[in-house]
């Protein structure tokens, strides 16, 4: 381990070091960094990440993250309410809205069903999904979960959860992003243009 000329910084590098992806040696140029800047932009930067933490809340209708009770995707006019992309988290929300082809709206699961990890169907936001597609009369849900062994099984247990609605009076369609995404990808890691695509090529799921 590095030895540091004073606990502070050591102690600063540990927290910054406990970020994702974050190395050691990366965290300690980011201290560094914001050593070398004045006290306002510091107290800016600080004062950010925690205004972030108390005050940011999830949205009540699709729980993306959102500075009010609603957020401002669910709150459009020029979305399509009757359609709904079911994600696993906010980075996914972020990365279709990106592509610029999607102009419905969004459910944010909080995770996958993955037994290995303890996770199941009632630990994520799958009955507040079926709520949502009773109450709205949604026309389509879109499955835009990781393809993984964890996204595919909660895509089927989804699919399992609202097949009364695929038939008269709902006559909902699932559909499912194309595999343009290859298998075992997050959504956040798949370039913009291979998304949009998936977005728009999706095709009906097969249970």
């Amino acid at each position: 381990m590095d030895s540091y000329p004073s606990i502070l910084l050591e102690n600063a590098v540990r927290q910054v070091n406990s970020l994702p992806g974050i190395g050691q040696r990366t965290a300690l140029r980011l201290v560094l960094n914001l050593l070398r800047r004045s006290d306002a932009d510091v107290e800016a930067f600080t004062g950010a990440i925690s205004r972030l933490k108390k005050e940011v809340r999830y949205c009540s209708c699709c729980h993306n993250l959102s500075d009010s009770d609603v957020c401002p995707i669910c709150a459009s006019h020029h979305r399509d309410h009757q359609t709904i992309c079911v994600v696993e988290n906010v980075q996914d929300v972020l990365s279709i809205e990106n592509t610029g082809q999607y102009a419905g709206v969004y459910h944010v699961l909080g995770g996958v069903i993955s037994p290995m990890d303890g996770v199941g169907p009632k630990d994520i936001e799958i009955d507040s999904l079926v709520e949502r597609i009773e109450k709205e009369q949604v026309k389509e849900v879109i499955l835009a979960l990781p393809t993984t062994m964890e996204g595919d099984t909660t895509n089927f247990y989804i699919y399992r959860r609202v097949a009364q609605y695929l038939e008269p009076p709902y006559a909902l369609r699932i559909t499912q992003i194309a595999r343009g995404v290859a298998v075992g990808n997050e959504l956040e890691y798949t370039d913009e243009i291979t998304l949009g695509r998936s977005i728009v090529n999706r095709l009906d799921f097969k249970a």
